[in-house]
């Protein structure tokens, strides 16, 4: 075939991205059509490959739904989409036992599953799988399903370029397919994202740097409504030791009773929370990033010694393997951990059905912002919000998209236009760029910000210049991506002039009732532009 030409494909469903939403999702849609599903790495690589703590569902004797929905409104600190969140604890305990009911081997104890508990949960709540591991037990389980049906046809390794969209209804996508080595137009009926978060742009990040906010260009470059990108999750304890690579200390260790100490070996969130080490994320880490600036150190200490090796051991072989290999027996030597980016609770505005703005296109996951979250997730909610909201983009799918479509001739003429051969010179630009960006919203769009430090962050945001950029070229296209997303988390931040939840401004400590709202992003002729509202 012939480069220039672009290979045409037709699929009921297209799905883009494989962690939990994605996988799920494409399981649930091959009950009513054909799927094809997109991944720009192995269906076995995602977010919620890593996550380690577990599922949060209500399924506990002396728990309830009530009580679930109460601590996820008390963390999310006013800004819950009642109605999602109402949806996701109560169709997630139905989700979760569907998934017990297949097979799915949760970890259990003597008198049934061994529920664990994490910050900002009032019950043991928690499931988990391999100990520490369950974001890898649960993809590993639907993989297989994935692989064994015949319905699903699966792309790896291969980059979306773009949605096909006249910005009031999506009609697939452009693909680099690694599988074609060339350009595939997909047709789809329907268009759902899954493609994860974008805390991988944080030069220090528990998320690969792969996990870069692609899905969140793609529905915004389409026309979608993205929202409340201000609120960045930063995850308390991720290791942290000159030399080492970074990866995630599970919050399920301080709810088995680990304990965070300063260089003095004091213990200090008394001084922060009645609830200590298990308080929210945002006040655990604000605690640690105070104790770390007031001390001059680079982290603190997460200390287990006074638990039993045998717990250590099993519960947390991961992680006590993990910090093996850097010379630490965590059995006897405290962890050195410090905050980084770990989840973005903004992304696609979608409805509790799981639909955008843009016809036959839906969100999912971490790519979608329903409101379940508010300000600040529930640790452990995020798996169940995958389960709950990937089932509702297929129903709505499955009622809403039934007609075949036509990708228009101006989209297919713009497609052959894209150019996947970039020169030298562009992609040592594309990397010196992305380094730039994510140690600037690092720097200055951290934990806590300040007006001063977001002004600087747009100013070297500002200095990448759009007209040098050729929007045909995949490199040039990528970098302006990144340039957007990079933007909508400073500008949003320098707009919410208060402090609530995720989002912690020095300048304006204290929650306002006037930002009671949300910060919507559109684009408009090129431009970005943004309102307000309530939902």
């Amino acid at each position: 075939m012939n480069k220039k030409d672009i290979l045409e494909i037709k699929t009921d469903f297209l799905i883009i991205g494989s962690g939990l939403s994605g996988l799920y999702s494409a399981i649930y849609a091959s009950r009513f059509g054909k799927v094809t599903l997109i991944t720009k790495s192995s269906i076995q690589e995602s977010n919620s490959y890593w996550a380690q703590g577990g599922i949060a569902a209500a399924i506990n004797e002396d728990d309830s739904i009530e009580i679930h929905k109460k601590d996820t409104l008390s963390v999310g600190c006013g800004l819950n989409n009642q109605e999602a969140v109402n949806t996701m604890v109560t169709e997630g305990t139905e989700r979760v036992q569907e998934l017990i009911d297949q097979g799915m081997n949760f970890d259990r104890a003597e008198s049934g599953f061994d529920f664990g508990i994490e910050g900002g949960h009032s019950r043991r709540r928690i499931l988990h799988a391999l100990g520490n591991e369950t974001g890898k037990a649960v993809v590993d389980f639907l993989c297989k399903e994935v692989e064994r049906n015949n319905k699903i046809t699966i792309y790896e390794n291969s980059f979306v370029i773009d949605l096909f969209s006249d910005f009031k209804t999506c009609f697939g996508c452009l693909v680099f397919s690694d599988k074609e080595k060339n350009k595939v137009s997909i047709h789809s009926k329907a268009t759902i994202l899954a493609t994860g978060g974008g805390c991988g742009l944080y030069s220090q990040s528990s998320n690969p740097s792969s996990t870069s906010g692609d899905g969140i260009a793609l529905g915004l470059n389409a026309g979608a409504v993205v929202k409340d990108m201000e609120f960045i999750q930063f995850h308390p304890t991720v290791f942290s030791k000159e030399g080492a690579q970074n990866f995630l200390i599970s919050e399920a260790i301080r709810g088995e009773g680990g304990q965070l100490v300063n260089h003095s070996r004091t213990r200090f969130m008394e001084n922060y929370s009645k609830q200590l080490e298990l308080a929210p994320r945002d006040i655990v880490a604000r605690a640690i990033f105070n104790e770390m600036r007031t001390n001059g150190e680079k982290n603190v200490f997460l200390s287990l010694k006074h638990l039993k090796p045998s717990l250590i051991k099993n519960r947390f072989k991961n992680t006590f393997e993990l910090c093996l290999r850097e010379g630490l027996d965590i059995t006897k030597d405290d962890i050195p951990v410090s905050p980084a980016a770990h989840y973005m609770i903004g992304g696609i505005k979608t409805n509790t059905s799981s639909q955008t703005n843009i016809k036959n296109l839906y969100a999912c996951g971490e790519v979608a912002c329903v409101g379940a979250h508010g300000a600040n997730r529930l640790a452990s909610n995020s798996l169940l919000e995958c389960l709950v909201f990937a089932r509702r983009a297929v129903d709505s799918a499955v009622k809403l998209s039934k007609k075949e479509v036509k990708i228009p001739k101006n989209l297919i003429e713009k497609a052959k236009k894209c150019s996947l051969i970039s020169s030298d010179k562009k992609v040592e630009s594309y990397l010196n760029y992305r380094i730039l960006l994510s140690q600037t919203i690092n720097n200055y769009v951290g934990i806590l910000r300040n007006k001063k430090d977001l002004l600087l962050a747009l100013n070297e945001i500002s200095s990448i210049k759009r007209t040098n950029l050729d929007e045909f070229d995949l490199i040039d296209k990528r970098l302006m991506n990144l340039k957007s997303l990079t933007y909508l988390i400073t500008k949003s931040a320098l707009l919410r002039e208060e402090s609530r939840g995720a989002h912690i401004r020095e300048d304006f400590s204290n929650e306002s009732s006037k930002w009671l709202k949300h910060i919507n992003w559109k684009l408009n002729n090129g431009t970005l532009r943004f309102s307000y509202s309530k939902q």
